[in-house]
């Protein structure tokens, strides 16, 4: 790829999560190398699958999917511990629900949810693919995974919240990753270096991010940011995320190249 003749294309996760990273790509020299795009985590995995883009911040879960996968960033969406926005919430305990809505934003959350009931949780809800306003299903034995910016305000909401990397923590003692930067074929570099500084940034500007986004009184921004995602993609992430894709792929295995780190 000669990024001298066009842009680099990137895409990347919509939500709140982040934000630091878009805000370090776009403070930094880079800023005119890029054309970027915001998406729901499932899109972000077509685009990577079909080819639309050169780099994503994508779901993990498509990794056993792409014919050749490079990490190329020591920086991700992850969590050690709870992370708060990626939760099952239901008016019944978990061995209490027979029917359970999975949210069509996500692809590594909802596997991770399959791979609890299973393994961990060991119940065998009814799994429902969700479509749109399914939010509004949950009562009695029905209850749903939901991610992302629409769990907020949800906590207080339903008596049983189960927080899914809080889950995994407890089932392996690792951290988990949700979403990782994944490039199909390798990049040059210097443009990783570039590229990772950038990101490096954004997660150090977070106070004067925090300013400069709207006010959200019911949420602690800054909080959220700083005890909830673990942003460096360091050796125990690093495990965390290859026994999930072990996990995932089964006999047919994965090919995840760490370009960086």
């Amino acid at each position: 790829m000669n990024t001298e003749t066009r842009k680099l294309k990137l895409t990347a996760v919509s939500y709140l999560n982040t934000k630091p990273f878009i805000y370090g790509l776009y403070r930094s020299e880079m800023a005119g190398q890029f054309d970027l795009s915001l998406d729901i985590p499932s899109e972000c995995a077509r685009k990577l699958k079909s080819g639309e883009v050169d780099l994503a911040l994508t779901p993990v879960a498509i990794i056993p999917e792409l014919e050749e996968a490079y990490l190329v960033s020591n920086y991700c969406i992850g969590a050690v511990g709870a992370v708060n926005t990626v939760c099952v919430f239901s008016e019944v305990p978990l061995r209490e629900i027979k029917r359970l809505y999975l949210d069509f934003h996500s692809r590594s959350s909802v596997a991770l949810t399959r791979l609890l009931c299973a393994e961990f949780w060991h119940i065998a809800p009814e799994l429902v693919p969700a479509t749109e306003g399914f939010e509004n299903e949950i009562g009695g034995e029905t209850a749903a995974l939901i991610i992302g910016d629409r769990t907020i305000g949800l906590h207080d909401r339903y008596p049983y919240v189960y927080d899914l990397a809080e889950a995994w923590t407890a089932w392996t003692g690792l951290p988990f990753v949700f979403a990782a930067w994944i490039a199909v074929k390798p990049l040059p570099d210097d443009l990783l270096t570039q590229f990772n500084a950038a990101l490096e940034a954004g997660i150090r500007y977070v106070p004067e991010l925090v300013k400069v986004l709207p006010d959200m009184p019911m949420f602690d921004l800054e909080h959220y940011y700083r005890h909830y995602i673990s942003y460096e993609l360091d050796d125990a992430k690093w495990q965390g995320l290859n026994r999930f894709l072990n996990a995932l792929a089964g006999e047919k295995g994965y090919n995840l190249k760490r370009q960086i780190g």
